[in-house]
Parts: structure tokens; C-alpha cells; sequence
């Protein structure tokens, strides 16, 4: 069995958020029973030698757009630590010309073009390399466009003529929505395409609803996600094309990789530990708050935070509720980048605050090293699809701090339950997760109930074993190997 995957990002050659993790990771625990390949843009910012990318020969593509040529080649290295071939698609004017895997202030008809190009670039390479998947894996709009190729420029082609599609929604409130022309850059026929029954969506194009009405199986990256977005609440105005999806609908929770995020290996940690000697985590919190200029007191928590400032991470429950964290007896740190206007919130906190603290960027030794140190995690979001930084803060011993949905509901076990490993709250408001957080501060002094709940946290699994094989057998129904 052949599966192809395609995505916009894949870890640790490019890396944006937890798309790239899920690339990066679910393949590894694949390869023994499938094929795989996967497809990904070679961005600016992927380091070539690093990586041991290298171009393959006579790889030179002409694909025409709008009447315009556009050259592409193709690179190749193997997944790290697996015989798993990573293809990078090459293209000056759309990838290679960007030190970021999503530019910022990009013109939204661009953005467009370069997940087309890209797209119909994978389906032409695997063409050239004679790779039949049984099964194409897209994931996000930005290679929605994949299973719309197939059933309509590709419909009669031999080659593609067995090849099942799954559509992986990772965040359903990006679905790639613009005007009808960017067809005719797709090179897809109007007549065929922009109907309610494939990409148009109150007037628009909607790659995401092309996909999700023309793959065999569309799965959420947690069970209770993919009963939320059936509602109008959470549906991002796609909840009755996904009514209509029921069928082929799954959610399969995430998994992360304990190989890369383990604390008794990482080595980007000041102390490396397990759940047997969790009295060296202390080691990287003084680091930790050292560095960030705050007083270390055993008798004094760490709250801590890495997320992309958007207002799907619950920023404006912070916002909410700024001066009861100021005057609170924690300390609290927090990294990412994002919204200006969140960036500026945590610059002006950081500055007027005498226990918090904030890193406006992102940095991944940094971003271990505050995983490694922290207490408790916070994670207070508006809509989570899965969620993976709550599973890495309980792999190194942090309790998260959550508001109850998506794949935040399908991971924390909230005290006080049997086996509980964080702390849960459930409505949208700033005074429900100061109570939380009050509640975890409270824990924190019963250090008996506190270190049973962190060895609860670490002992966890949620690597991709389980979830994997639910891959495996949607790829077996699918293809019937």
C-alpha cells in the first residue's frame, strides 16, 4: 500500500505550528506497513545542508498558469530516523524567494496561486517518479485543492484511476476563500467545479468545501472537534456541508513524537529528567526564571504559555483578566508571536508587571527550556482542534491549565478526578479561568497531591501508537490491501 502525504509544513524542516509535527511524526509509525511519501514546499527557510537535501536529476517541470510558465524542481532527503522519502517542490517566484513558511502581509490572490502551483506540481511529480498511491493524504486548504484535481482534471486519467483521498482538517477556520477567477489560474473548468456541490461557497471558492465534499474520508484531528464543528458555533459557516459529510467524518486524535519531546533526552535542557527524578526539573526553572529576570521560590508556581497570539488561543481572557495576574502570588511567561495588538498586550505586561514576563517571537530552545521549567500550562482557547503543547507539558511534568474543548477535552483528565493530570474550566470568560488557575495554585501547596498529579501527566500516552493505527485501517478500507 502506497499513501502519498501533502502539506504546507513538515517538522523540523519547516515548522509554522502543529501541522508540522503531525507530518513529521504519523509517517515514522507507518513506514513498517505502507509506502510513504511525502510532498512539501522547499521555503527559504528549509536549510538544505543541514538536512542533506539534495536535487534530483532531471527534475525540471513547466507547468503553465494564466498563459505564464512556471519553472519547478524537485529535492529529496529521507525523513529523520526512517527510510521515508520527503520530496521538496522548488519554485523561486512562489517558495524558495521566503525566510517564513507563511509570509505575513502576503496579497491573498498570491497566497492562493502558490498552493495551487504547489499542488498540481505533487500530482505531476508523482507522475514523473511513478508513485500510484493507493491513498493521498491532504492536509489544511493549502492542499485542498488536491482531491478537486482529481475529480475534475484528473477524473479520467489512468494513472490516478485507484487512488482514494483523506482530507485532514487540522483548523477549520482557514479554508482558503477567494474570488472565482483564481480558477482560471487553477486551470479547472468553472462548469464543473463551481457548484454548492464542490468549491463554491456563497459565491466564493472554498478549497476546504471542495475537499471535504470530493475526498472518500475527512478526519478532525480529535473526536470531540469533529463533533463541534458539525455545530454553528464551531462550524466556521461550513457546519451544514459537514452535516452532509457525516458519513465519512471521523475525529482521530493527535499524537506527538516522545522521541524529540522527551525530557530525560532533550538536550536543549539546562537538566535533563523523568518522572523518577523530578526534583532536577527545579534545576530548569531556576534557569528559566533567572533568565527572565524573576526571583525563584520553591513555594511560588510558574504558569507559563508558547502559542501563536491569535484569538483562538483565548489571548482576550488574559486580556480580561490582566490585573488579577499581576497581582497574583505566581509568577507567569509567556512566548509567541502573532496579532500586533497581543504582541503589544504582552510587551506592555512584561514591562508594567513585576511577575511576568514575555519572549515575542518564537524560539524553540527556548520554548524546551520554559516546557521544562513551568508548573502549570496554560491554555485557555477559544476552540482547540486538538491541541499538541498541552501534551508536551505533560510529558515534561507541567499541568496544563485548559479550557474544556476540542482535543483540550479529550486529553486532560480535570481535578479532581481519579488520574487527573491539569486543571479544566469551560466558559469562555476570564473570571472562569482565574478560578482555575486559582484552583491549580491551590494544588500546588498539597505537594503530595500536586507530584501525583504531574507523575498522572507524565505517564500519559499520547504518542501516535494508538492513533496510527487508525490511520492504518481507514488507508486498508479505503484502498482494500
Amino acid at each position: 500500500m502506497k499513501v502519498l502525504f501533502a502539506a504546507a509544513e513538515v517538522a523540523p524542516f519547516s515548522k509554522a505550528g502543529g501541522l508540522a509535527d503531525v507530518v513529521g511524526s504519523l509517517p515514522k509509525y507507518l513506514e513498517k506497513d505502507a509506502e510513504i511519501a511525502i510532498f512539501t514546499p522547499l521555503h527559504g527557510l528549509i536549510d538544505r545542508q543541514k538536512f542533506k537535501i539534495e536535487e534530483l536529476e532531471n527534475s525540471d517541470m513547466w507547468l503553465t498558469f494564466n498563459g505564464r510558465g512556471h519553472r519547478f524542481k524537485l529535492f529529496m532527503t529521507k525523513l529523520p530516523g526512517t527510510k521515508i522519502n520527503v520530496f521538496f517542490v522548488q519554485n523561486d517566484w512562489y517558495f524558495s524567494c521566503f525566510k517564513d513558511v507563511y509570509p505575513k502581509w502576503l496579497d491573498p490572490e498570491y497566497e492562493h496561486e502558490r498552493y495551487i502551483a504547489f499542488s498540481l506540481a505533487v500530482m505531476e511529480y508523482a507522475k514523473l517518479l511513478n508513485f500510484r498511491a493507493d491513498v493521498i493524504h491532504a492536509n489544511d486548504w493549502h492542499t485542498a485543492m488536491i482531491p478537486v484535481y482529481l475529480h475534475s482534471n484528473y477524473k479520467f486519467d489512468d494513472f490516478w484511476k485507484n487512488t482514494k483521498t483523506v482530507f485532514e482538517i487540522h483548523n477549520l477556520a482557514y479554508q482558503g476563500v477567494w474570488f472565482e477567477s483564481v480558477l482560471d489560474f487553477a486551470n479547472m473548468r468553472k462548469d464543473i467545479v463551481f457548484n454548492e456541490w464542490c468549491v463554491e461557497h456563497y459565491g466564493r471558492v472554498n478549497w476546504m468545501k471542495g475537499a471535504i465534499n470530493y475526498s472518500d474520508r475527512v478526519v478532525a484531528v480529535s473526536p470531540t472537534y469533529a463533533k463541534e464543528i458539525l455545530t454553528g458555533e464551531y462550524g466556521e459557516g461550513m457546519d451544514y456541508t459537514l452535516r452532509g459529510a457525516q458519513h465519512k467524518l471521523t475525529g482521530i486524535l493527535n499524537g506527538i513524537d516522545y522521541d524529540v519531546f522527551n525530557p530525560k533526552k532533550d538536550k536543549l535542557l539546562v537538566k535533563n529528567y523523568d518522572v523518577k527524578s523530578l526534583n532536577k526539573k527545579e534545576e530548569n526553572k531556576k534557569y528559566i526564571l533567572e533568565y527572565f529576570g524573576l526571583k525563584y521560590n520553591p513555594e511560588r508556581p510558574l504558569f507559563v504559555m508558547i502559542s501563536r497570539l491569535v484569538e483562538q488561543k483565548g489571548i482576550d481572557l488574559i486580556r480580561g483578566a490582566e490585573n488579577a495576574l499581576r497581582a497574583m502570588d505566581a509568577d507567569f511567561i509567556f512566548l509567541g508571536s502573532g496579532n500586533k495588538d497581543y504582541e503589544n498586550l504582552f510587551i506592555w505586561l512584561s514591562n508594567n508587571s513585576e511577575n511576568i514576563r514575555t519572549f515575542v517571537g518564537y524560539n524553540a530552545e527556548l520554548a524546551n527550556r520554559i516546557y521544562a521549567a513551568s508548573d502549570f500550562y496554560l491554555m485557555p482557547s477559544l476552540f482547540e482542534p486538538c491541541g499538541l503543547s498541552q501534551l508536551i507539558a505533560m510529558h515534561y511534568g507541567s499541568l496544563p491549565v485548559v479550557r474544556a474543548t476540542g482535543g483540550l477535552e479529550d486529553t486532560i483528565t480535570g481535578y479532581p478526578l481519579d488520574n487527573s493530570n491539569g486543571f479544566k474550566f469551560w466558559g469562555y470568560d476570564s473570571g472562569a479561568m482565574i478560578d482555575a488557575i486559582n484552583c491549580a495554585r491551590e494544588v500546588y501547596k498539597d505537594k503530595y497531591t500536586f507530584n501525583a498529579m504531574r507523575k498522572s501527566a507524565m505517564e500519559a500516552d499520547f504518542s501516535w501508537k494508538k492513533s496510527s493505527l487508525e490511520y492504518l485501517k481507514m488507508y486498508r478500507e479505503l484502498s482494500g490491501k
